[in-house]
């Protein structure tokens, strides 16, 4: 029996109407200018799009070009709604958005599941958003292409570099992290965390990042860590947060999108 994982955020996060949904992102994407190379890897935001929206198509728009070349998506995110240790896969076969079904590598799953800190647990990506709000992006920009869908939980730069070098690939595959930055903060102080952070990124300086600095930070770190020992380069495409885009300035969330190369 085909195992399908529907969207849970649909409604909430972005529009659950498609055709509502298609005209946002594209919207989106028509008002980034991009041009460069394509990235390998990219991090970008998971809110509500109304807030990250925008910040996430700075990074998005980067591989616009890259469909059809693209045909495999890594994509990690933190877990919000469960605790576990390591990476957690799930059994799906498909993931859904209003977009339409997306297929799951399974010898992807295959190659890293051997892992001691690679799990299978459905618990985790049930009703988890850091991963779904990134699918009609994707759908969007590349067309066709196969997911490998990781929540992260309590796991080691090392152990995330670990799984991201298994499946790396060439250019056919293009690594996504999503995490926001800095939580709750007036705006100023938000600002300077989050400048600091992005530091932090563009000299891929994982020991630098903690939790107050970014919820991602297990898959960024890990990421920055790899990329390190590949010679990598990374660089600040978008940095503002939710007072900048549709929120009060008392407390806002920290939005940024880089691009790896």
């Amino acid at each position: 029996m085909t195992k399908i994982r529907k969207p849970a955020v649909a409604g909430l996060f972005y529009p659950d109407n498609p055709g509502e949904l298609h005209t946002l992102v594209t919207g989106y994407l028509a008002a980034v200018t991009a041009s460069g190379a394509i990235p390998k890897a990219i991090i970008a935001p998971h809110a509500g799009y109304i807030y990250s929206g925008p910040v996430a198509a700075s990074a998005y728009a980067r591989v616009q070009s890259a469909r059809g070349q693209i045909t495999r998506v890594v994509l990690l995110g933190p877990a919000h709604r469960v605790g576990f240790q390591g990476l957690a896969f799930s059994s799906a076969d498909y993931f859904q958005t209003p977009l339409g079904r997306i297929s799951i590598d399974q010898e992807a799953i295959k190659k890293i599941s051997h892992l001691p800190q690679v799990h299978e647990m459905e618990v985790a990506h049930a009703q988890e958003h850091s991963l779904e709000v990134h699918l009609p992006f994707l759908q969007e920009v590349l067309g066709d292409f196969d997911l490998v869908p990781l929540v992260v939980g309590d796991a080691e730069p090392n152990e995330v570099a670990e799984v991201l070098n298994l499946l790396w690939g060439g250019e056919e595959t293009l690594i996504v992290i999503s995490s926001d930055l800095s939580h709750y903060h007036d705006y100023k102080t938000a600002q300077k965390m989050d400048r600091a952070t992005s530091q932090a990124i563009e000299q891929l300086r994982p020991e630098a990042i903690d939790y107050d600095s970014a919820c991602g930070r297990n898959p960024v770190n890990g990421l920055l860590l790899l990329a390190q020992k590949l010679g990598l380069k990374a660089k600040t495409v978008d940095l503002r947060n939710s007072g900048d885009t549709a929120g009060p300035r008392d407390r806002v969330v920290g939005y940024g999108a880089y691009i790896i190369e």
